[in-house]
């Protein structure tokens, strides 16, 4: 299998016509034709299928196929990029992956400090549930991972960070429960709750008794959606505080804390034994000198 066929295979993916594709590779469409059939031989099965005209769509196994070769292209990419650094100069990307939280502050400060010394360091940022996270470090798309919270880490190595976030509850500020400091379990008795997927199982633990009523309208994974839903009525979006600005009316909705207290560590994860390139270790070492700073203060006080 030749990485200049799953190149190939992708771009027909991406433009759903053997024509487009071939004229955007600038390749004939025989050519291109023939390319696909030798792959779906040496698969041993069909990757695509008729659509409707000229149009052609991926089967199960394209589409399969289509995000292993993502991969496959990818990694090829950067690992051509990092090796075509010359000299001394400290090059490339990093890749960090997470879920939304206002720790991601603490990640600028160390970007800023990195970018303005080593200015060839590229970062992409890549948002998601602590699943799409981990399958993405697995896969190598990502170098580090940010979670928040619980969190299944033992196949990985981790940097906790200092900070920590604050759950509670985003409501309209004509609620009934708006006039309260802080909502208990039995405030949200059989309310509707807005939750992310991997919320679900903390919300119950902390709901405790009160577990059997959760109620769960809708899930989300950006808690900008969620609170569309909030100000629509659909019910009570449970999240971090310091994502979304949400202070008073003028922004439409109110947050208030969890009683009793629910909080979530932060923690900076990467697959054991990964080889960095130099870009990554100097990401890591920045983050681990800020982290250190953070404690010697904390113990100072």
């Amino acid at each position: 299998m030749e990485l200049r066929v799953l190149q190939y295979f992708l771009m027909i993916a991406r433009e759903g016509t053997i024509s487009d594709a071939a004229s955007a590779l600038h390749v004939s469409q025989p050519t291109l034709s023939r390319q696909i059939m030798e792959l779906e031989r040496e698969l041993g099965t069909t990757l695509f299928t008729r659509g409707g005209g000229r149009r052609i769509e991926l089967t199960d196994a394209g589409n399969r196929l289509r995000k292993r070769a993502e991969e496959i292209v990818d990694l090829v990419g950067r690992t051509e990029s990092e090796f075509r650094v010359l000299g001394n100069a400290v090059e490339g990307e990093v890749r960090i992956g997470g879920g939304e939280t206002p720790a991601i502050d603490l990640i600028a400060r160390v970007i800023e400090e990195i970018r303005l010394e080593h200015p060839g360091i590229r970062f992409q940022l890549f948002s998601g549930n602590a699943e799409d996270v981990t399958e993405r470090l697995d896969t190598g798309r990502l170098d580090f991972g940010l979670f928040v919270g619980e969190a299944d880490l033992g196949k990985y190595d981790e940097a906790p960070l200092a900070a920590v976030d604050t759950w509670g509850v985003f409501m309209r500020p004509d609620d009934p429960l708006a006039h309260l400091d802080a909502v208990g379990p039995r405030d949200l008795r059989e309310k509707p709750l807005i939750l992310s997927r991997q919320a679900v199982g903390e919300m119950e633990a902390w709901l405790g008794r009160e577990a059997s009523r959760l109620n769960i309208a809708a899930t989300f994974n950006l808690l900008y959606n969620a609170c569309a839903l909030v100000r629509a009525g659909v019910g009570y979006a449970i999240s971090i505080d310091g994502i979304v600005r949400a202070e008073g009316v003028a922004d439409g909705l109110l947050f208030k804390p969890l009683a009793p207290e629910k909080t979530a560590r932060l923690t900076l994860a990467w697959k054991r034994h990964q080889a960095f390139s130099p870009a990554a270790r100097v990401f890591l070492e920045r983050v681990r000198k800020m982290d250190n700073s953070f404690a010697g203060a904390e113990e100072g006080h």
